[in-house]
């Protein structure tokens, strides 16, 4: 029996189901036909139906097929040309993975003929392959969106209340003991309560979450028996990765992903992903053929003058040309899809430079793709984090992307790696950004929310190894540790790898506390890795990207040091929260603001004399303080009310030997109080602080919080 297909509609694209059937909808520019195939559930390998869309319109091929239910596998052939010297590499005998499927099942068989020429000719991609790639490929699923919310909402955490928290969905859970076995590693098991009370008692607002679009794992680690762990190599821009699913049946993936998110906006926490579309899975002119390189390869990616060969301004062989409206659509349709669909609340953009690069490839802040996030009344509203980098041309745009857009801070991470680890020349560099780096962004009106603010992230060093490992060990990854970055700003304390001297541990254990005291002291947003809190450690692997097993899961395993930096960490966290003066919305004056007792902000030397601006000069500069004027804070409140918070007083000694450090007097009917001190847990919370002098011991910080005298 021939299957009845109605004409159908051109929008929405990708496979909709109404209740009564399923419209198709597939863009391609330079398509003569486009065949949708349908697959035996029971054996996804097995092709059971073939039918045509039948109506092109303005280059949308469509159609309706009514009784076609939820479930439903499917995959696209899509007819016209294969001349990869022109840019076209259309090949019907290739089975495609739908561009809008909203989730995948099964996944890409290496040894079957996905690529679109045959392997091992002398002519490579200019010879057509005819071999039926459909049993090696996975299969795109029908799904319904309906799904109780019930009455979810979004947290709509502040940005400068915003705290983040960088997580694998996999590695956060795989280890944890009250998470059930058939739970971990998955999105059920990332939602359980035992992980939702760890963010809670710790204190971050938001979950960053890598990759969680389908993704493909690379031949070349498959036949290393490794894999891509991280998922930076995406398949489908709408469907959650099925791998994180705790059960298998097509389709299934998408509610449990939506139950995630209800439970963590349950506990007012937001979910971040962290999102590739800088470029696919397909890699260049010899990689496979899976999805958008078989429907409109010209359409969809940068190419050369020679559009046989790709631009690759992301080092993984090619680039998505989001300066193409097709492209940029399927972009913006797949982050409207993730906010109204699956309720997420914001996204990192991995290599965020390449949307922004049109014309001839050059990077542009007002590019068409910046232009249409900005206009849009549903993306413009949610958190928007790039990586402000590309391995290309001009690639490195720190403080360049345009409002409402934050940044990754690199040179937040570097200049505090450094200072922390002694060296030189670097006052007005760690001045700038303990203050919110203010020579990046102020000039362009941005706010200090818009420095996202790091010392680490999945790409290098835990915190634990950047203290622990003078240079990096990936031997596991089976490249003779050539991968993985070389300068790291890193400092091992005095031995390389673990060891039972109880000088460097300790040591170790200060560093840690300043670098992290450091970031949650700085204006601007705070980032942090999942597992730093406790001393994470990934054996001194600074790339462990392809390593899916206890080297990149959390350990939940604590001892009493590790417990001891858990601890800390959240009172850390839960003191900024306390704070308006870490959360400034306005760069810093150096002036009194109203009728505030101090400057907003005032810098001194050890001596406790002002530094002039010959002191930001001195090579030497290890040790200064700076004060914070709680009631100097220009922006009000959300009623228009004035904010008034603490005076903090911060002494920063990165040298090697104790400084003795004059402290600046309390205005009068107050005194000082030690709060947090990372060479000693018992000093602080509270405890008062010595008249006149504070012997800072080497390498460690304190911060001293301004109370009134009778309290």
């Amino acid at each position: 029996m021939t299957r009845e297909v109605w004409p159908g509609k051109p929008y929405p694209r990708g496979a909709t189901f109404d209740g009564s059937g399923v419209n198709f909808a597939v863009f391609s520019q330079v398509a003569t036909r486009v065949e949708v195939c349908l697959f035996d559930p029971r054996d996804p390998s097995k092709e059971i139906e073939r039918f045509d869309l039948p109506v092109s319109t303005e280059y949308t091929w469509h159609g309706y097929v009514p009784a076609l239910e939820p479930g439903t596998l499917y995959g696209l052939r899509v007819h016209g040309p294969y001349e990869p010297q022109k840019g076209h590499r259309c090949n019907p005998y290739k089975l495609l993975v739908d561009p809008y499927a909203k989730a995948l099942h099964g996944e890409v068989d290496w040894s079957q003929p996905v690529f679109g020429y045959t392997l091992g000719h002398e002519k490579q991609d200019l010879m057509r392959d005819e071999r039926d790639s459909a049993p090696g490929m996975p299969k795109c699923v029908v799904v319904s969106d309906f799904f109780d919310w019930g009455n979810d909402r979004a947290p709509d955490v502040p940005w400068r209340k915003t705290v983040i928290y960088e997580a694998h969905v996999k590695g956060l859970t795989m280890r944890h003991p009250k998470v059930p076995e058939h739970l971990r590693g998955t999105y059920a098991g990332l939602a359980h309560p035992a992980i939702i009370d760890h963010l809670t008692n710790l204190g971050v607002t938001s979950v960053e979450l890598l990759p969680v679009h389908e993704y493909v794992d690379d031949s070349f680690l498959s036949d290393k028996g490794l894999s891509n762990y991280w998922g930076y190599n995406t398949l489908a821009f709408f469907a959650p990765e099925q791998k994180y699913a705790s059960r298998k049946a097509p389709g299934t993936v998408v509610n449990e992903f939506k139950a995630m998110v209800k439970a963590l906006h349950a506990a007012g926490i937001e979910v971040i992903l962290d999102v590739v579309y800088n470029h696919t899975c397909e890699g260049n002119h010899m990689g496979p053929t899976l999805s958008l390189k078989g429907i409109d390869n010209a359409s969809y990616y940068w190419l050369m003058p020679d559009a046989r060969y790709y631009l690759d301004f992301t080092g993984c062989g090619n680039s998505v040309n989001a300066s193409n409206q097709n492209a940029s659509r399927l972009i913006i349709d797949s982050l409207r899809y993730w906010v109204q669909e699956m309720h997420v609340d914001g996204f990192r953009f991995d290599l965020a430079t390449v949307l922004g690069r049109h014309g001839k490839g050059e990077f542009s802040p007002n590019a068409a793709f910046f232009q249409i996030i900005s206009q849009d009344p549903v993306l413009s509203r949610v958190k928007l984090i790039a990586e402000p980098w590309d391995v290309g041309m001009g690639g490195y745009q720190v403080g360049n992307f345009p409002s409402p857009w934050r940044e990754w801070n690199g040179k937040y991470r570097d200049a505090m790696r450094r200072y922390w680890k002694g060296d030189e020349n670097l006052a007005g560099e760690v001045g700038h950004r303990l203050t919110g780096s203010s020579d990046m962004f102020q000039s362009a009106r941005r706010r200090p929310q818009a420095s996202i603010n790091f010392i680490t992230a999945h790409d290098g060093f835990t915190l634990h190894d950047l203290v622990t490992y003078g240079h990096k060990h990936n031997e596991a990854n089976g490249e003779f540790n050539r991968d993985g970055a070389d300068d790291n700003q890193a400092w091992n304390c005095g031995a390389e790898g673990e060891t039972q001297d109880a000088h460097i541990i300790s040591l170790r254990e200060r560093q840690k506390r300043n670098l992290l005291s450091s970031l949650f002291l700085s204006q601007g947003v705070p980032m942090i890795v999942a597992g730093d809190e406790m001393g994470r450690t990934q054996g001194g692997n600074n790339n462990a990207y392809c390593q899916d097993n206890e080297l990149s899961w959390v350990d939940w395993k604590l001892d009493e040091r590790r417990q001891a930096l858990l601890e800390f960490t959240s009172r850390l966290i839960h003191f900024r929260d306390t704070q308006p003066v870490l959360q400034r919305r306005r760069f810093f004056q150096g002036e009194h603001i109203w009728d505030s007792e101090h400057k907003d902000l005032t810098w001194f030397r050890p001596d406790g004399t002002e530094m002039g601006s010959e002191d930001w000069q001195k090579p030497f500069v290890r040790s200064l303080a700076f004060l914070l004027g709680g009631d100097a804070i220009p922006s009000p409140d959300e009623r228009g009310q004035r904010i008034i918070g603490d005076a903090l007083l911060v002494l920063l000694n990165a040298h090697h030997e104790a400084v003795p450090f004059t402290v600046p007097p309390p205005t009068e009917g107050k005194r000082w109080v030690i709060q947090l001190y990372t060479a000693s847990d018992e000093l602080g919370p509270d405890a008062p602080v010595p008249p006149g002098r504070f012997e800072l011991v080497g390498r460690s910080m304190a911060v001293f919080r301004q109370v009134s005298a009778d309290d």
